[in-house]
């Protein structure tokens, strides 16, 4: 086991992040209010991850976390002590300051509300929320194949079983976790309860993909955002939801408007009183997300965090806000 300490750039707040996570269906994130359970296939493609994280009360609001790296095969629960350290520490910190957007600069978004009454509202609204992403764009895409025209409930299901029988199980904080299978392993999946052949191909090509590095993060953050989107779209499966999904909550990237995200649309319109045809164009949308630069997909997520929580209580029958 290894320590993890990361210095937040710009306002973070891990329980804002575990509050979040509560309606973060697809994730399978788990904690008890103080420390956040992570367990998830590495970058390398080949080992996997365990890690619990918290924050410090600090000034600086470190965010701490004991790390294991496992390799071998699924079910050996965890390999020597200094693990993390011998097979790429770095990488590992890397990988888990990005799925809590601890690799960006987040300084300067606070910023962005002296000129945006709404984004000035929705900062104050969920102070030190920023976006908590899938472990990796590996796991964003093979999320996208699964719950491709089934109901988010059902996909996560499934998602969940894939990893109880095929993903590495381990042991966080006392809670025993399965994480989803490398792409090492899933490139050999056979076939799966729920999940249709022609899914089961996809999910198959989509782990070679990782594994030859078409679904690297950094490659993927380092393109242009619409050549990342059109790589990203040559992959079996993902279509231009997806790989926006897969670009903004996968790779991270900080900086990138949504354009086929519906309820995040209709969000935008009823925050800057728009009407409801302006929820279906995303062109005078997207005009309106420059003013948000470099901090698109963050503002974005505010916007999407107000528009379901609005749904949730308009459910129980009472406002929110």
């Amino acid at each position: 086991m290894t320590a993890v300490a990361i210095t937040p750039r710009g306002p973070f707040s891990l329980a804002a992040s575990m509050h979040f996570l509560e309606g973060f269906t697809p994730a399978g994130y788990t904690s008890d209010g103080r420390v956040l359970r992570l367990a998830f296939p590495s970058d390398d493609g080949r080992s996997t991850v365990s890690a619990s994280v918290w924050q410090a009360n600090d000034p600086e609001g470190t965010v701490l976390a004991d790390v294991t790296v496992h390799t071998g095969n699924p079910g050996e629960e965890r390999m020597g002590p200094a693990a993390a350290e011998s097979n790429g520490g770095s990488a590992v910190r890397a990988q888990m300051a990005r799925i809590l957007s601890l690799d960006v600069d987040g300084s300067g978004f606070p910023r962005l509300a002296e000129d945006d009454p709404v984004l000035a509202e929705l900062i104050a609204a969920y102070p030190g929320l920023r976006p908590v992403c899938f472990y990796s764009p590996y796991e964003a895409a093979a999320w996208a194949v699964i719950g491709h025209r089934i109901r988010m409930v059902q996909a996560a299901a499934i998602k969940a079983r894939i990893s109880e029988h095929h993903g590495q199980r381990v042991t966080v904080a006392g809670e025993s976790l399965h994480a989803f299978p490398t792409p090492l392993v899933l490139r050999g999946l056979s076939g799966f309860p729920g999940l249709p052949e022609t899914k089961v191909e996809r999910l198959r090509l989509l782990a070679d993909a990782a594994l030859a590095g078409d679904l690297d993060a950094a490659g993927l953050r380092a393109m242009p955002v619409e050549d990342a989107l059109a790589h990203l779209r040559t992959l079996p499966g993902i279509g231009p939801f997806s790989a926006e999904l897969i670009l903004i909550r996968g790779a991270g990237h900080p900086d990138t408007f949504p354009r086929h995200e519906r309820r995040l649309h209709a969000s935008m319109a009823d925050a800057y009183g728009l009407g409801d045809p302006a929820a279906s164009d995303a062109r005078r949308l997207a005009g309106i997300s420059d003013r948000w630069a470099p901090y698109r997909s963050w503002a974005a997520l505010l916007l999407r965090t107000r528009w379901e929580e609005m749904s949730r209580a308009a459910s129980r029958g009472r406002s929110v806000r």
